[in-house]
């Protein structure tokens, strides 16, 4: 490995390990869409405890379960490809070695290349394990939320949700991640140039996403609309016709 292949390989592990820490801590708290997102889906789960028919939640849960579950299975198969050249031994590595774009300087290096894609992937199959799991937590919760009329309880029980709701969906977001720095490290075949101009687009375009797309400014409009809801006094209910006229004394 030469030394750019060092510093590339450096760069790319403090991008992909580091990303989400370090762009809620560059960025700030506000304005990103999974923080903006975060205060929605805790107002849906407020919301949710509310409600006595929660039919609603449970398909728009079980949709977040079959998006999550599709991405697991192609993350799989795509683990499956990579490790069948990562063990195809040396006749992958003359297969691959035969094609002009392709830059690897030897075998030692073409399998750590490989295997980078690999335990990128393979982290984000975790991800995606974790948020399933966390999501069927929450499916149990929702169905047994309590009903009848608003109370402190079903505030408390909403916001508990939001709490169990959140981090499975943070766990999602981190398996889409992974995809973007697959894809960055599987550029590394092409050179340890191409490997860092790969893992810094990947890191631009996930940041542009958060902070300065169209969902981004739209999501962010909504996070203040509920906030602002939230803090305005309610509005006072209509008058009790029964009720005795006011008479000045």
């Amino acid at each position: 490995m030469s030394t750019l292949d060092a510093v590339a390989l450096a760069i790319f592990a403090l991008a992909w390990l580091a990303y989400e820490p370090l762009v809620k801590a560059a960025l700030g708290r506000r304005h990103l869409i999974n923080l903006d997102m975060a205060v929605i889906r805790s107002a849906w789960m407020r919301a949710m405890a509310g409600r006595d028919n929660r039919l609603m939640d449970g398909q728009l849960l079980g949709h977040t379960i079959n998006s999550a579950s599709f991405f697991a299975s192609s993350n799989l198969i795509l683990i499956a490809a990579a490790a069948g050249v990562l063990f195809g031994g040396e006749a992958s590595f003359r297969s691959a070695s035969s094609l002009i774009v392709i830059k690897t300087s030897s075998r030692l290096l073409f399998e750590l290349q490989l295997a980078l894609v690999l335990i990128t992937l393979a982290r984000g199959l975790l991800d995606f394990i974790w948020a399933i799991r966390q999501l069927n937590y929450t499916v149990a919760v929702v169905g047994a939320a309590p009903g009848g009329t608003w109370s402190p309880l079903q505030e408390a029980y909403g916001a508990a949700a939001g709490r169990l709701l959140n981090p499975a969906l943070s766990a999602f977001n981190a398996g889409v991640r992974g995809y973007y720095f697959a894809l960055a490290a599987a550029s590394w075949i092409f050179g340890s140039t191409t490997f860092i101009i790969a893992t810094l687009s990947a890191v631009a375009v996930l940041i542009w996403r958060q902070r300065s797309s169209a969902a981004a400014h739209a999501i962010a409009d909504l996070r203040e609309v509920l906030e602002g809801a939230q803090a305005e006094p309610p509005a006072p209910g209509p008058a009790d016709p029964l009720a005795e006229p006011h008479r000045p004394a």
